[in-house]
């Protein structure tokens, strides 16, 4: 099963990835985690990354979509993927269900944490303090929320059009959230 955790960031889709992960054993495609692996090496790319995601905007689908396709072999011997993250935009989720495709596989559910954006900006804050992730710096936050909304939210009617998206409340504790999205998975 393929299935992509869908919602703002600090909607809480890491958290319920790696429980996926535990209950399921499938493997979290996590372009952030990827991304952040990118920076921490040093690499070319990654001081390329680092400077967009400063400046609060997405990667190129170029980029994203090569880190993808070279973790995917690992996901499909695993029994499948959660990806978290990705797509976020439409030329993603397109390229995504092409590369599917190519492997005789395909999305199966697409899980949209819905929250709401004060809760948004307290989990932001928090995570910073906590973690002190760049990209999780409170005065970035409003422009990557506002990156989500112009380009990531419209991808809601491409998957509710081929019969995939399931909302869960992604409000109120980590478990409950969890079990709500089983459920959507059944």
């Amino acid at each position: 099963m393929n299935i992509v955790l869908f919602g703002p960031p600090a909607a809480g889709k890491g958290t319920q990835a790696k429980l996926l992960v535990e209950r399921r054993g499938m493997v979290q495609l996590s372009t952030g985690d990827m991304l952040r692996a990118e920076i921490a090496s040093g690499s070319d790319l990654g001081k390329k990354v680092k400077d967009i995601l400063a400046a609060g905007i997405l990667v190129s689908d170029e980029i994203v979509i090569d880190l993808i396709t070279a973790n995917l072999a690992r996901a499909e011997a695993a029994g499948g993927a959660i990806f978290d993250g990705f797509p976020r935009t439409l030329a993603q989720a397109e390229a995504l269900d092409k590369l599917l495709g190519s492997r005789s596989s395909l999305i199966d559910r697409v899980v949209r944490l819905k929250v709401d954006e004060k809760a948004l900006v307290e989990r932001i804050e928090k995570r910073f303090q906590d973690q002190g992730r760049a990209d999780d710096n409170p005065e970035t936050y409003k422009e990557r929320l506002a990156v989500y909304n112009a380009q990531t939210a419209p991808l809601l009617p491409y998957y509710a059009a081929q019969g995939k998206l399931r909302e869960v409340d992604g409000m109120g504790p980590v478990e409950d959230v969890a079990t709500r999205i089983e459920g959507a998975l059944a």
